[in-house]
């Protein structure tokens, strides 16, 4: 049996609805995923789909980035998906491209939006 694909989800406060609503649409796969997410984003995604195996970090400015890209470093992410929002400022940017270069450091599929992350879905579940 293959083990579950271990995903992380992350969105910038402006994308966050967007996560939402692909996490919804994806709800049957990713039941089959051990997912975590960075506060906010893990708890709406929470409400709007309760049966999803998912485990809320902290919010990404008090930790949640680094706690995502520690378990990057520990092999035990397979997967990114961090919807961004490149027209707002981010106070907390630099937690942001540490997170992204430990993805590319450890080679993780990144997906920053919505397409990409349809076609690594995609690829997964008919991988």
């Amino acid at each position: 049996m293959t083990p579950a694909l271990r995903l992380a989800l992350i969105a910038h406060d402006e994308k966050k609805d967007e996560l939402v609503a692909f996490a919804s649409d994806h709800v049957d796969f990713l039941m089959t995923c051990h997912i975590v997410a960075t506060g906010t984003t893990g708890q709406r995604i929470l409400v709007a789909c309760p049966n999803l195996n998912l485990t809320p970090l902290k919010s990404g400015p008090l930790g949640g980035d680094q706690q995502i890209g520690a378990l990057i470093s520990e092999a035990k992410i397979d997967l990114l998906i961090f919807f961004v929002d490149p027209l707002t400022p981010m106070p907390h940017d630099v937690d942001v491209k540490a997170l992204m270069r430990l993805a590319i450091v450890y080679d993780i599929p990144m997906a920053l939006n919505r397409a990409t992350a349809e076609i690594m879905l995609e690829n997964q579940e008919n991988g």
